[in-house]
């Protein structure tokens, strides 16, 4: 049987995700509401074209755990995502997309490991995306690791399970809101002394609506926030 957890939050980025999150948070209640008695779901609508903030806010107005964050214009997915963490107010932060590409329930994999790490992070194993994504996924990873030492295996899997005071400590120091923010949240996370764990997780390929991830204009910024993060840890010292 897996332990219980005092208070758990479930933060989840969305754009464009109508024909998803909808089914996404009702996964999320019925998986996740046994797990503890303190439960909340923030879902962050990243300025969606779509009815992405409608279908959410139907949930919201069945279930009181549910709560959503509207970004007016699209600002990226580190900002959707720092912007769910800062909204959460339990003592444990669970990270997952909106995109049906993992399996909720197994949150129970990551939960043991917490009487050893503050922060359990998922890897995908293996990923079930189209190849250039895989190969654009493996060769982030490593440039991370080149840059800045190693620290988890699959940088910006969205499946991990953490202390809120990770995000308390080291968000404020967090500037980068595209694609590298997982990055630079984990760099500066390990940096401040916060144990890891990984565990390899399900992933499934996607079955509605489109990724943003391989866009030019999404990888072109990813580079130039490494670059300056890069930078700026240098002058911090």
């Amino acid at each position: 049987m897996t332990a219980k957890l005092a208070s758990l939050s479930v933060c989840m980025p969305a754009y464009n995700e109508e024909a998803n999150v909808g089914a996404m948070v009702d996964e999320v209640l019925a998986v996740c509401r046994p797990l503890t008695d303190d439960l909340e779901v923030v879902v962050v609508d990243d300025g969606s074209k779509d009815r992405t903030a409608e279908v959410v806010l139907e949930r919201a107005k069945v279930h009181p755990e549910v709560r959503l964050v509207r970004h007016p214009v699209n600002q990226g997915y580190g900002a959707a995502v720092y912007d769910a963490f800062a909204a959460a107010t339990k003592e444990f932060i669970f990270f997952t997309d909106s995109d049906k590409q993992f399996v909720v329930e197994e949150i129970a994999k990551l939960i043991p490991h917490l009487e050893h790490a503050d922060l359990v992070a998922g890897y995908r194993a293996p990923r079930r995306d189209p190849w250039h994504r895989v190969l654009y996924g493996w060769g982030w990873t490593a440039l991370v690791t080149l840059l800045f030492g190693y620290t988890v295996r699959d940088v910006d899997c969205a499946f991990k399970l953490f202390r809120r005071e990770i995000i308390e400590k080291v968000g404020p120091q967090i500037a980068s809101r595209g694609a590298t923010f997982s990055a630079e949240w984990l760099v500066r996370a390990k940096r401040a002394g916060y144990r890891f764990a990984e565990v390899p997780v399900t992933h499934l390929p996607r079955k509605h609506g489109a990724q943003t991830g391989a866009r030019l204009n999404v990888i072109s910024r990813a580079f130039k926030e490494l670059i300056r993060f890069r930078m700026r840890l240098w002058r911090e010292g």
